[in-house]
């Protein structure tokens, strides 16, 4: 079980605030005052006293983004704002060919990719966030499916997508096999994920009967010790930083559960603790040549 305290979460976007403005040199004396005497206003806030026990599991992918599927698309989604334009940069670099959407989700990265000429397949787990990708691209194939067994027959894909999902797998080995299995030799893969960065400086919000989404953070040698022994080679690794809190004017009514809310009350230390922090990691494979 994990105890989740907003006064805690506070609490650490202070040290981490503190933290970072000792290592690079930026914790003048009235820095640290101020981070000071907002961890004593925290400690003395009765709002924030209170906390909840939650355990992971009890909440399931399937339901989150059933729930995120009316919205995912909405401006302001700060992960999808950073790793987007990597991923397309990446895109527009590659030969037209067939292209798997791995993940696919509302199809941002499949209408995409068809934009770019490619015959597009995509794949999710979720029939709601299908539905909306094939209204978003009428001509893709939109199948439902696992990762873990791509709907899709061996070497059939030129370039396969997964953007911001693999963070929901427990082990990165046999997804990364299933897209070595579907792309052609030579072929391209491009990856984007959640930074384990972002794991430790993003509020972790507790959804249903106190529960928790399961969710996987890896270093990034997690992804070489996977890939590497597949036959793919690095082409390029990215770490998109986190742009300064939108948070504009304090809402009347702060939060007294942990979520992004709560960042209003302290902006200054949101600031030094969060910009320039990496938010994704965006990969960009080849599959060797050889015949496998």
């Amino acid at each position: 079980m994990t105890y989740v305290s907003p006064l805690g979460y506070l609490l650490g976007i202070e040290g981490a605030a503190l933290l970072r403005g000792l290592r690079e040199g930026t914790a003048d004396r009235a820095f640290v005052e101020a981070r000071v005497a907002e961890v004593r206003a925290l400690l003395d806030d009765p709002g924030l006293a209170a906390g909840v026990e939650a355990g992971e599991g009890g909440i399931g992918v399937a339901e989150v983004y059933r729930e995120w599927a009316a919205r995912y698309d909405c401006p302001g989604n700060q992960m999808v704002d950073v790793e987007q334009p990597v991923v397309r940069r990446i895109l527009d670099g590659l030969p037209v060919g067939t292209a798997l959407d791995a993940a696919c989700g509302t199809g941002r990265h499949s209408a995409y990719l068809r934009e770019l000429g490619h015959d597009v397949i995509g794949v999710d787990a979720s029939p709601e966030m299908l539905a909306r990708a094939r209204v978003r691209v009428p001509d893709g194939d939109f199948r439902e499916g696992d990762l873990h067994r791509l709907p899709v027959p061996d070497a059939c894909a030129d370039v396969v997508v997964c953007g911001l999902a693999l963070t929901h797998v427990p082990e990165l080995a046999p997804v990364l096999a299933e897209f070595a299995r579907v792309l052609r030799p030579g072929g391209h893969l491009v990856i984007s994920d959640a930074h384990v960065m972002s794991a430790y400086l993003r509020p972790t919000p507790v959804r249903g009967a106190a529960s928790l989404l399961t969710e996987y953070h890896r270093p990034l040698s997690a992804y070489l010790a996977a890939a590497l022994p597949l036959g793919f080679r690095v082409l390029a690794c990215e770490e998109p930083v986190r742009p300064r809190p939108a948070l504009g004017p304090a809402p009347e009514m702060l939060p007294d559960h942990v979520s992004w809310g709560l960042l209003h009350r302290y902006p200054d230390a949101a600031a030094a603790a969060l910009d320039g922090s990496p938010v994704a990691v965006v990969w960009h494979f080849q599959l060797d040549g050889s015949d496998r």
